[in-house]
């Protein structure tokens, strides 16, 4: 059967559905959570300092499609104040996949408690990133089907939009080829034919793809969100202890954000890796308990109630001498009393609060010192986490804080924190995990303090400072020594507070202990911080 002419305008009926698809097609995405450019260039800032993240996206291309771009969209679903996510029908289809795991992740509880931890904190929101890593492996390789099928619906599509094209382009050429009174020659008829058919085909299996691809996309869904859901909580457990872990030694979160992302990770592993990492705990609940026996401290209280005395220290008036003020007939009354000294005050007795010079916290780490007791706690991390929080207490003060290590005649070492410089982490943690092992020896570590005592009287005319004994042993000392230390003690007015771990014996009457400290105390609870709270009440 020949064939025959067509006219123009018959052959553009058909073709017209197909020339405006024929067109741009509309942008499709790559990336699931929309990001300014700020955000985007902390995504890169990030994952550049990062070999963490680097080693993840390289591990994770080699198996799967497209995963770079889903650490991005963690990430910044992580980092982001208030992420927004982009509607399935703007993506890419190759990042369906990656679409709903972002979908999973951002609709679960666990997501939005990690989110507290993450969001303006790129350093956090990476650390969210590469704990999430196992799930990040896991997921994709669960729902592989469903991202074979939209890799399938995107060639489909880009498939059906060429298809389009060429129908246009096939009746633009019917048409340069058309006499004058829009007679299309046979053979261009039959190609536009041709291209409307190929187009109706391609549109057909573009749909049929898309279906598959959004069933599979739809079964692979509850184990993408049962993998969103653990992969949140176990990231936002990994970012609340690294949270708990700075706090817990004392790096204030202002002091993080300011800090280099490779420094910040630097001090991340050593925290975790520490001598006394398990003991975090303990140390923070020691700093916290100072902390809020500082709050409650009174500055120029002398200590318990007693009764009622007689004076004129405004700060200790009783409410009802105060009444008088109140009534004009009795305020020269109570102006007269006052001058007088015979105004009721609340009387007190205890220990006051009079230290200026340097806090000296001499810690035995003698070998006994390794010695656990109960709850599994070292005698050693008590002894250094009550020695940080003595730390806190002297910088609270604006006082020097000295650290002195010891543990035999020969082996000390000294550790300086001035009120007037900041106490880097770095030098807490140094103070904090050095051991020196052996026996125990008094004489040295109290010279030592004697002396820096001496020097910053002589320096500073600062006195009065404070020394705390922390030590598990007891051992003599020469009288020699002992007379030298009492003079030292009445020349520069300090105080010695004696804390015995697991040695009773050591704070009995007549005792070495007893008799060069002030102030004595036995420690048998290693898990109680507050057998020590008085201690942060009068240094």
């Amino acid at each position: 059967m020949g064939r025959t002419p067509s006219r123009l305008n018959e052959l553009a009926g058909p073709a017209g559905k197909w020339l405006g698809l024929s067109g741009a097609a509309p942008e499709r995405h790559t990336a699931a959570v929309v990001a300014d450019r700020f955000e985007q260039i902390a995504w890169r800032d990030t994952y550049e300092q990062s070999a963490g993240l680097r080693e993840l996206a390289e591990e994770l291309n080699e198996r799967y499609d497209h995963t770079t771009d889903l650490l991005t969209d963690t990430f910044l679903a992580a980092y982001k104040a208030g992420p927004r996510l982009r509607e399935r029908a703007e993506m890419d289809p190759s990042r369906l996949v990656n679409h709903q795991v972002i979908t999973s992740l951002m609709e679960s509880p666990e997501f939005a408690e990690l989110r507290r931890e993450t969001a303006g904190d790129a350093y956090a929101a990476a650390m969210a990133v590469l704990a999430q890593a196992a799930a990040l492996r896991r997921m994709p390789a669960g729902s592989r089907n469903a991202q074979e099928q939209s890799e399938r619906a995107k060639k489909a599509r880009q498939d059906a939009e060429g298809a389009a094209t060429a129908v246009g382009e096939a009746l633009q050429r019917a048409a340069d080829g058309a006499d004058e009174d829009g007679t299309v020659p046979a053979p261009a008829a039959d190609a536009v034919r041709q291209a409307i058919d190929a187009a109706e085909a391609a549109k057909a299996a573009a749909q049929q793809a898309a279906q598959d691809a959004a069933q599979a996309l739809a079964a692979a869904a509850p184990g993408i969100r049962a993998g969103a859901r653990n992969a949140a909580a176990k990231a936002a457990e990994a970012v609340r202890e690294e949270a708990a872990l700075m706090r817990a030694w004392g790096v204030a979160p202002g002091e993080l954000e300011r800090m280099p992302f490779d420094r910040r990770a630097g001090l991340a592993e050593r925290l975790r890796t520490s001598r006394l990492a398990q003991w975090a705990g303990l140390i923070g609940r020691f700093r916290q308990m100072a902390g809020g026996e500082r709050a409650r401290k009174v500055e120029n209280a002398t200590g318990e109630l007693v009764g009622v005395t007689l004076g004129n220290d405004l700060s200790r008036v009783i409410p009802s001498e105060l009444t008088n003020l109140g009534l004009p007939a009795l305020r020269a009354v109570f102006a007269a009393r006052y001058a007088a000294g015979e105004l009721m005050l609340y009387d007190s007795q205890g220990e006051q609060s009079t230290g200026q010079g340097a806090v000296i916290a001499c810690v035995d780490t003698s070998h006994s010192m390794y010695e656990a007791g109960p709850g599994g706690v070292t005698r050693e991390a008590w002894a250094k986490a009550c020695a940080l929080a003595l730390l806190d207490q002297a910088r609270h003060a604006k006082r020097d804080f000295v650290g002195i290590l010891f543990s035999a005649a020969d082996r000390i070492q000294v550790f300086r924190f001035p009120a007037d410089r900041p106490a880097g982490i770095a030098r807490v943690l140094d103070f904090a995990e050095t051991f020196l092992g052996g026996g125990t020896s008094y004489q040295r570590p109290l010279t030592a303090a004697g002396e820096l005592l001496e020097e910053e009287f002589n320096d500073a005319a600062r006195a009065r400072g404070d020394i705390v004994m922390i030590t598990d042993d007891e051992c003599g000392v020469t009288e020699e020594w002992m007379r030298g230390w009492n003079d030292t003690k009445r020349l520069l007015g300090f105080r010695v507070f004696g804390v015995a771990i697991g040695a009773p014996r050591a704070t009995e009457a007549g005792s070495v202990l007893e008799a060069l400290c002030d102030n004595l105390r036995s420690i048998d609870d290693l898990t109680d911080v507050h057998a020590a709270a008085d201690l942060f009440r009068v240094i």
